[in-house]
Order: C-alpha cells, then sequence, then structure tokens
C-alpha cells in the first residue's frame, strides 16, 4: 500500500441474511449441522447431503473500489438504502465484509449517528471517557484535553447529567466534541453536521476545515451543496452498486439530474446529455451560444434552443464588474402543448455551487402562459449583476411547467455560458454588499 493512501477498499462487497420468520433462524442455526451427523446414513440411501438455506440474500454493497490519499476528502453520496451507511461501518471496522479488503492506515474517529459509541446511562463526563478511550486516548490524555472538549461542546452543567437526558442535539455536541480532540487520521462522517443549531453547525465546519488540512475525510450525507463545497471527489452508490466515481462536482450534478428526473416520474432512459438542434434565432452576440450538445437532462416536452447574456446598454461585456444592469434572452420551443410555462437561471462558481438565480415564477402566478406544440418563445430577463468574488462562474438555465414549488422540468442545462466577474473592489467574501453610505465621522466614538 502507498505511503500517501489511507485508505484502500478492494473488490468490497456485504451481503446480509434475510430470514423470512424467526423460526427460520433457528432452523439455520440447527438443520446444517443435524445434516451433517446424518451425512453417511443420507448418501447410503441416496439422498443429497446439502442442507437447504432457510434465509435470502440481501446485498447492501457490491464490489466497490477506490482508493483515499492522505489529506484528501471524499464524499458519499446516494439514496436512502444504497448502502452508504454500510461502507462506513465497514472502513470503521464494526462491520466484517462478506468479500473484498479494507485498509485503513491511522487513528480513525466516526460519527456514525447520533451519540453512537455513547452509554445512556452514564453522565456525559463519564461518555466522554468511555468515547475517547475506545477511539484510542489514554485516561491522562483525556483529562488533560477534557476542558477544551467542554468548551467545544457548550453544554454547561449538563456534562454531569445522564445521556438519556440529552437533546439530540446535545448529543451531537458532545459526540463531536470527542473526536475533535484525538488527533484522528481519519475522519468518518455520516450525516450527522445537518443536526445541531445554526452557530453549532458552523464551528463544526470551521474546525473541520483546519482538519482537511492534515487529515483524510469520509464525508456521507445528502446535501450535493455541503458534498461539492468540502469534497474533492465523490462517490455514487445506489442499491449497493457504484453508480459514478469522480469529481464532487460532476457527481453532485449527475446525482442531482437523476433525482430530479425521477422525482418527474421520468424513466432512467429519458435522463440524457441534451441533444439540441441548433435551429436559427435572430440572438447574436459575444455572450450568445446554442444549446446543442450542451449537458443537461429533461421531459422532452420542450427545449431550450439559444441564450444570450448582454449589458443593458448593449455593450459588449468580456467581463462584469457587479452592480451593472444585465440582460438574458432565452429561446424555447415547445414539442407538445404546455401550460404554466415558466423559465430560470443561476449563476453557479467553480465547486458548482448555485450562488445567484431568479425564474419567472412570480410572473406566471400573475399570467399564466401556455405554449402550443411547435411555437417559440423568448424569455427576457433584466437584472442587476451581483457584485461575486472575482473568478468564473458558470451561467445554467431551464424551462419547465408548474410553479415555484411544483414543477416538470422539460429543458434543465448545467452549463449554458461561462461569466467572468471582475469587481474593482473585492472584500474577500462571496457577496460584496453595495453600501449607499460608509465613511469615516470624526469625534463619534461611544456607543452606535
Amino acid at each position: 500500500m502507498c505511503s500517501d493512501v489511507t485508505i484502500r477498499v478492494e473488490d468490497l462487497s456485504k451481503a446480509y441474511r434475510i430470514y423470512p420468520t424467526p423460526s427460520d433462524r433457528l432452523k439455520q442455526a440447527v438443520m446444517p449441522r443435524l445434516r451433517r451427523l446424518a451425512a453417511p446414513l443420507l448418501r447410503a440411501l441416496g439422498r443429497s447431503t446439502e442442507a437447504r438455506p432457510y434465509f435470502h440474500e440481501f446485498w447492501a454493497l457490491r464490489q466497490l473500489s477506490f482508493e483515499v490519499a492522505r489529506g484528501e476528502t471524499v464524499g458519499i453520496i446516494g439514496r436512502n438504502g444504497s448502502g452508504k451507511s454500510t461502507l462506513l461501518q465497514l472502513v470503521c471496522g464494526t462491520l466484517t465484509p462478506t468479500h473484498g479488503e479494507v485498509e485503513v492506515h491511522g487513528r480513525v474517529a466516526a460519527l456514525l449517528e447520533l451519540g453512537s459509541g455513547f452509554n445512556p446511562e452514564y453522565t456525559g463526563r463519564q461518555n466522554v471517557f468511555l468515547n475517547a478511550s475506545v477511539l484510542g486516548l489514554a485516561q491522562e490524555e483525556t483529562q488533560a484535553r477534557f476542558a477544551d472538549i467542554l468548551a467545544f461542546a457548550d453544554i454547561g452543567e449538563f456534562i454531569d447529567q445522564p445521556v438519556k437526558t440529552y437533546s439530540s442535539g446535545m448529543a451531537m455536541r458532545l459526540a463531536f466534541a470527542v473526536i475533535a480532540h484525538v488527533d484522528a487520521d481519519v475522519l468518518i462522517i455520516d450525516e450527522a453536521l445537518a443536526v445541531g443549531d445554526a452557530y453549532f453547525q458552523q464551528k463544526c465546519f470551521r474546525w473541520l476545515r483546519g482538519f482537511q488540512k492534515k487529515g483524510t475525510v469520509l464525508f456521507c450525507g445528502h446535501d450535493t451543496a455541503a458534498l461539492v463545497g468540502l469534497c474533492s471527489r465523490a462517490i455514487w452508490l445506489d442499491r449497493g452498486n457504484t453508480r459514478m466515481i469522480g469529481s464532487a462536482e460532476e457527481v453532485a450534478k449527475a446525482y442531482t439530474t437523476f433525482i430530479a428526473a425521477e422525482s418527474m416520474g421520468l424513466g432512467e432512459g429519458a435522463i440524457r446529455t441534451a441533444d439540441v438542434a441548433p435551429g436559427q434565432a435572430e440572438l447574436t452576440g459575444p455572450d450568445t451560444a446554442d444549446m446543442e450538445g450542451k449537458a443537461g437532462y429533461g421531459s422532452g416536452l420542450g427545449r431550450i434552443t439559444h441564450i444570450a447574456l448582454r449589458r443593458a446598454d448593449g455593450k459588449d461585456a468580456p467581463w462584469y464588474e457587479g452592480g451593472e444592469e444585465a440582460v438574458l434572452d432565452l429561446r424555447v420551443e415547445a414539442l407538445a402543448d404546455l401550460t404554466d410555462v415558466i423559465a430560470g437561471f443561476f449563476l453557479k462558481d467553480r465547486l458548482g455551487q448555485a450562488v445567484a438565480g431568479d425564474n419567472s415564477c412570480d410572473v406566471a402566478l400573475l399570467q399564466p402562459q401556455a405554449m402550443a406544440q411547435g411555437e417559440t418563445g423568448l424569455f427576457h430577463f433584466r437584472f442587476v449583476m451581483p457584485a461575486l468574488a472575482p473568478g468564473d462562474y458558470a451561467l445554467g438555465c431551464a424551462f419547465a411547467s408548474g410553479t415555484q414549488d411544483n414543477q416538470i422540468q422539460h429543458h434543465w442545462i448545467h452549463e449554458a455560458l461561462m461569466v467572468k466577474i471582475q469587481p474593482r473592489h473585492h472584500t474577500g467574501t462571496m457577496l460584496n454588499i453595495q453600501s449607499n453610505e460608509k465613511a469615516l465621522v470624526r469625534g463619534q466614538g461611544g456607543a452606535a
């Protein structure tokens, strides 16, 4: 195993035995032994000595292989029942694989579920020492770090109350505080950061960012924004099988596409890369593009054929500073009779996170629009370009029917155009606030 590889998973599979009734479990324990004892007699009678199974196998994970390098953060994504938690438990060593191997170098700290490893009858203080010892700390080391653990958890006098009296958020605080102070080499988190108040979540993410600089992380969850923001690579599991391994952005995009198409009742064959004929349109200019071959998905009942982005004054826009007016035109075509048509757009940063956007849902509520089969139309948006951090952003767009909360996507395009943002003044944040007034007034000290 390479010294730079912290986790190696090779041909990993896990099967569970499912028994139709409790009595079948007993039969499985007894009958094979009886049949082995009776084997000489059965052979003399010409009968089979093979015992029939009283269970069927459920494969939670099948033939998964990957490596995680030291200092890398890899995300695990998939629907409930896809095998995510099984994989993490196999990596932790709390489950034994049916086939394959898992190798982990270094101390592992895991937060697989709220309060995992805690005894509900013990106090928080007792559980800190218990959990830390399981993770490899001596009692003296835990004692030396106890004040820091207590400060991180911030549960006050409840530290001396039984854990069974804790709320889920308090149990999560204490569990995370322990794993944050055991000098782990590998951190495994299973959707636990979604619990707790906003202040504690921010504290956890700040600590996690620091840990990523030196340690290895396996992060499991449904939140694609957190996946893209935290991870460099991702693994998409579906019903125990490996669906995709790649960059976090590409995996999140594919997973989101699959879930969105499934929620619209589309079969798997309808999930496809957009294949749109370019057509003829009046839209021209440096920021105009036809949508042929653009990656996306949709129902196939409508399509976006062209988009164009310009400054509101009509001038070319090699980049935007933020704060100026821009115009976006989306050319669409109905491939069937459509009601309640809407369109929208969004800007995504280099990690694939949507940072700004708008749609026509509010207008459609006041005046619903319909399109006949073969009809074309133009959605026109005039907006103020947000003063984002400098960089390249992807402009995505969508054409749909329905409302803000319930819609069918006819054509969703992940990256239609690239937009460069270059503000004159940058504050180091994702978005610069446009202040109407900012000044130092001398001699005006004291309370605001």
